[in-house]
């Protein structure tokens, strides 16, 4: 190997002919894709609806009231849900609406 080589040997050596080089440098230009078009189905696909055979509910009662240690009333609350948590954060949400205080006495499966 020849330690003196020139600088255009060099590039040879590594990327090949010049001509080469050359033409890999020049990105090649796209044209616009104007011609591509999204067409809708010819069809609309109809969605089916399933019976549910099973709703999983869950039975929330609370007491609520809007004085401090005053009369409290009970209030029953159905959530759409399996899970104890979120029925009664749905139903400590939706009392908060009308009442000041609430108190979470028991969750049931329905």
């Amino acid at each position: 190997m020849n330690p003196e080589l020139t600088e255009e040997e060099m590039r040879r050596a590594l990327f090949g002919a010049a001509e080469s080089f050359a033409q890999g440098s020049a990105f090649p230009v796209q044209k616009p894709l104007s011609e591509i078009v999204i067409t809708q189905p010819s069809r609309a696909i109809e969605k089916k609806k399933v019976a549910k055979a099973f709703t999983p509910r869950l039975r929330v009662t609370l007491r609520v009231g809007n004085e401090f240690e005053g009369k409290m009333h009970e209030m029953i609350h159905e959530a759409d849900t399996l899970s104890t948590l979120l029925a009664e954060q749905e139903a400590t949400k939706a009392a908060k609406k009308k009442f000041r205080f609430v108190e979470v006495v028991s969750v049931k499966s329905m």
